[in-house]
């Protein structure tokens, strides 16, 4: 049985992860705010899997702030694995890392993040890459927004909202967005360790989703009666009053990850549809 060593253990993808695969790994669990790299003994552990990070904060974090966490961290931890034989170091990294201009992207799309969390998360992964060796594997696997039971974010927001109202100015939408389930991320990241692969994986659900569209399938889920409508002008109110808000709502980013399944020989294990239904039920499949 190998033994891995978790950071953000306390965090949604770190639950489901020791959760669904305690019986397969022996999971140590790290935390920065807890323990201290300096005292950390890791020598009997194979592989390190990164989740811990400082994301994006709705009050705002200082740039010194995000490349503490995000940058100083990390390379202090890789640094330390790296020293003591550990043999593999996976970074979870975010499709906030390439320009936010894209509409479709890929594993060699261009990189050019404009806030202050891809910026901090891309010089992390370019830090790391210049430690990998022939001992010492990388890998960094880059998700768009991770969705599941307990999960933060713009699907539960849009869970909230379906639950509360019955008239929703969001019909129409004919946008396409890019999840992924958890339980497609932790197969991936399960795939990855066992396979000890230097590179970029680019971690998606098999299919993209328009706003509407998410919209109608959280419904189903919910059994609740709601009404779609599309207000005349709505959208161009919202992009000039909240511009950001409208992007997310209104926005295409769509992740075309094929390189990343056929480097690993990677299926996800759930559909898009499967893990709406599990967020909705309270469940993690």
């Amino acid at each position: 049985m190998k033994k891995i060593l978790l950071t953000g253990a306390n965090g949604f993808i770190g639950g489901y992860f020791i959760d669904k695969y305690k019986r397969k790994y022996n999971i140590q669990k790290f935390s920065f705010l807890n323990d201290d790299v300096k005292n950390l003994h890791i020598e009997d552990v194979d592989a390190i899997v990164h989740l811990s990070a400082l994301v994006h904060q709705i009050n705002g974090a200082s740039k010194h702030e995000y490349k503490r966490v995000n940058v100083v961290q990390t390379l202090d931890l890789a640094k330390k694995a790296k020293e003591n034989g550990v043999k593999q170091f996976v970074f979870i990294s975010t499709i906030a890392v390439y320009s936010g201009e894209l509409e479709k992207l890929d594993e060699n799309s261009y990189c050019d993040p404009i806030t202050h969390y891809g910026k901090s998360k891309f010089e992390a992964e370019q830090e790391l890459l210049k430690l990998k060796d022939e001992t010492f594997v990388v890998s960094i696997i880059r998700p768009p927004m991770v969705y599941g039971k307990n999960a933060p974010g713009n699907i539960d927001s849009l869970v909230k909202l379906v639950k509360k109202v019955l008239i929703i100015p969001l019909g129409n939408i004919t946008n396409k967005r890019s999840f992924v389930y958890v339980g497609n991320l932790s197969y991936m990241i399960d795939e990855v360790i066992q396979q000890r692969l230097n590179g970029i994986f680019l971690a998606s659900d098999d299919k993209a989703i328009s706003t509407t569209k998410l919209i109608k399938l959280i419904a189903k889920n919910l059994d609740t009666k709601m009404v779609l409508i599309k207000i005349p002008f709505f959208a161009t109110i919202l992009r000039i009053i909240k511009p950001s808000f409208h992007k997310r709502l209104y926005g295409t980013l769509e992740v075309d990850n094929r390189v990343t399944k056929e480097k690993l020989g990677l299926k996800n294990p759930f559909s898009l549809e499967e893990g709406i239904k599990s967020m909705i039920l309270g469940e993690n499949s």
